[in-house]
C-alpha cells in the first residue's frame, strides 16, 4: 500500500466493508509515515471481529500519535470494551503529568510483588520521564534489573535508573559490557567507568568480528575519546 495516500489509507480503515486483513495492511503503511490525526476517531472501530482485541498494529500506530491521542484517550479509558479501555489507559500513562507518578510507582511495586515479568519494562520507561522525582521506584527497578528472566528488558531498567538516580550504577554499566543484548552492551560502552578492565573489554568488543556494526563502532569511538583511550 505504499502508493496509497494517507487519506486513502484512512478511508480504508473507516470502510465498513473493508476486510480486516486490508485494514491491518493500512495500519502497517501508516506506521511508516507522519502521525495521522485522522486515525483518532477511527480507533474505537478498529477491533477484531469478535470485539475482544485491537487489530494487529493498531497499538503501535496509536503510540506514533503521541500526545495527539491524549484527549480521545480519556474517553477510551472509560469504554466497556477491555482492549479499548486498556489502550486509553496506556496512552494516558505514557503522557500523564506529575499526578500519574504515584500510580506508576505503585504499579511497579505490584508488578514486583506479583513477579509479573511481562510489562514492567513499559512501566520503567514511563517512570524515566519523571527523573529524580521517581526515586521511590529505584529499589524495584534494581530488583527487576537483577532478576528479570527477559534479557531484552534490562535496557529499559538501566535507562530508567540512569534517568532517576545514577548513584551506584558504575558496576551495572561495567557488567553490561558482557550482556547478551546489544542495546545493553551499547549502554555499557558509553557509560562504564574508565578502568583497565572496562577498556580491555571494550577493545575486545571493538575487534570482535562476530559483534554488530553498531557495537564495534561505539567501542571504537569510546577508545578514541580522550577519557577512554587505552594506555
Amino acid at each position: 500500500m505504499a502508493g496509497f495516500s494517507t487519506a486513502e489509507l484512512l478511508a480504508l480503515l473507516a470502510g465498513t466493508r473493508t476486510e480486516g486483513a486490508t485494514k491491518v495492511d493500512a495500519l502497517r503503511a501508516l506506521n511508516g509515515r507522519e502521525p495521522a490525526e485522522g486515525l483518532i476517531p477511527l480507533v474505537p472501530s478498529l477491533g477484531t471481529s469478535d470485539g475482544r482485541r485491537p487489530l494487529p498494529l493498531l497499538r503501535r500506530t496509536v503510540e506514533c500519535l503521541g500526545a495527539l491521542a491524549v484527549p480521545a484517550a480519556h474517553g477510551w479509558a472509560q469504554e466497556d470494551r477491555p482492549w479499548l479501555a486498556q489502550l486509553g489507559a496506556d496512552v494516558l500513562a505514557d503522557h500523564g503529568g506529575p499526578e500519574a507518578l504515584p500510580g506508576l510507582v505503585d504499579e511497579l511495586v505490584e508488578q514486583w510483588t506479583a513477579r509479573a515479568w511481562c510489562g514492567p519494562d513499559r512501566t520503567a520507561r514511563r517512570l524515566a520521564r519523571f527523573g529524580p522525582d521517581a526515586a521511590g521506584a529505584v529499589p524495584y527497578l534494581r530488583r527487576f534489573w537483577l532478576r528479570t528472566p527477559h534479557s531484552y528488558e534490562r535496557t529499559a531498567y538501566l535507562e530508567a535508573l540512569a534517568a532517576i538516580d545514577r548513584d551506584g550504577l558504575e558496576h551495572v554499566y561495567t557488567e553490561s559490557l558482557w550482556d547478551c543484548e546489544e542495546t545493553t552492551r551499547l549502554l555499557g560502552i558509553t557509560s562504564a567507568p574508565t578502568s583497565p578492565e572496562t577498556l580491555g573489554r571494550i577493545a575486545v568488543l571493538r575487534d570482535d568480528p562476530m559483534e554488530t556494526t553498531e557495537v564495534r563502532a561505539a567501542a571504537r569511538a569510546r577508545l578514541l575519546a580522550p577519557t577512554g583511550r587505552l594506555s
